[in-house]
């Protein structure tokens, strides 16, 4: 007789997520205290048990956290996803993914680099500058920024991002991500770009692009050239497309920031 495979599990209990999640019971009774992470159901025993969309929510928090994002500020990101589809929550995962991504191929560089190094000290051999110091390089864009608004530009927004602490960096980013979720979130459903909806994230977009020092119309209205020129970048550019889930995304951006720009700059 054929034994039955046993059901995979639906949820799982709190030392269960404690022991694969790195954390701590403790921790998670906190975050449910603190109205982060309720368990998906007590059993009559008192224990708390998880369920896959509690997974998902307690991966998004310790990615975050990972960030230095603090408490408060994680309650209120995630107080905005609980009203987003599923696809727009996967599409937060994935921003995510990709920066996750680009410091393993950063750390692994990096870590390539010192085993050079050592290995080159440790036979009497010759250092080369330029293989000590791949993956270290900070200044990525710098020949991109300083071509299409000029060195200026690139010294200002250099100096202040380098100048933020590493919770200011991530509240920046998610303000970043949450940005480009919404638009893409508004292409996906359809909305034109006059409308009501389209504008006020047309007003968002305008408000975070004069955030940035170095910028042209930083602390007040930003160039209206600059910014129809930008929403043009985003559909030309794939890799700004791709912000924007794709072309059509980015389409819609490009044309409510043009509305936005003749009613208002």
């Amino acid at each position: 007789m054929t034994t039955p495979t046993p059901e995979p599990a639906t949820d799982w209990s709190i030392q269960e997520i404690a022991r694969l999640a790195g954390t701590t019971s403790r921790t998670l009774r906190h975050y449910d205290d603190v109205g982060l992470l309720a368990p998906s159901r007590v059993g009559h025993n008192g224990y708390r048990y998880y369920d896959g969309p509690a997974l998902v929510r307690l991966q998004r928090i310790l990615l975050l956290r990972d960030l230095g994002v603090g408490l408060p500020a994680v309650a209120e990101i995630l107080g905005r996803d609980e009203e987003e589809s599923p696809a727009v929550q996967a599409h937060a995962l994935r921003t995510h993914l990709d920066a996750l991504r680009a410091e393993q191929q950063r750390l692994a560089r990096q870590i390539a680099s010192v085993e050079r190094t050592i290995t080159t000290m440790e036979g009497g051999g010759r250092l080369m500058a330029d293989d000590m110091f791949d993956g270290f390089d900070h200044t990525k864009h710098e020949a991109e920024v300083t071509e299409r608004w000029g060195a200026e530009a690139y010294r200002t927004g250099d100096t202040w991002w380098r100048g933020l602490s590493a919770q200011d960096k991530a509240a920046y980013q998610e303000r970043t991500r949450q940005l480009a979720a919404d638009w893409t979130a508004a292409a996906q459903a359809g909305v034109t770009p006059e409308s009501d909806e389209a504008q006020a994230l047309a007003e968002r977009h305008v408000e975070w692009l004069s955030s940035i020092p170095g910028t042209p119309g930083h602390g007040g209205a930003p160039v209206k050239e600059y910014v129809v020129g930008l929403g043009e970048m985003y559909v030309t550019d794939e890799r700004f497309a791709a912000n924007y889930g794709g072309v059509e995304g980015a389409r819609l951006v490009r044309d409510a920031l043009a509305v936005y720009a003749d009613r208002t700059l």
